[in-house]
């Protein structure tokens, strides 16, 4: 059985700095907002988005194997990262 501990770590590390926690970061720092608010809307977001993406990815894996949707998830993460270089060449 696999252990928890890696999805724990990748999917903190992956968390960390990333548009989602910046856009935390700034209403956090808004005085007039519960700072509680902040954390249960966040991790509320955090968890109902994980929850898609774990109900699509048992879904998918019906019809493709573990080994594609890793090389089409890779291949997106490739894509998006040449698209912010190329648009922040522009810039």
């Amino acid at each position: 059985m696999l252990t928890l501990w890696p999805i724990f770590v990748t999917v903190f590390l992956a968390e960390l700095g990333d548009k989602t926690q910046l856009a935390t970061l700034l209403f956090a720092a808004d005085q007039r907002v519960s700072k509680l608010g902040v954390f249960a809307a966040s991790a509320g977001a955090l968890v109902l988005s994980s929850l898609i993406a774990v109900l699509v990815g048992a879904e998918l894996s019906q019809y493709v194997s573990p080994r594609m949707l890793k090389l089409a998830a890779g291949m997106g993460f490739l894509a998006i990262g040449i698209w912010v270089l190329f648009d922040a060449r522009s810039s």
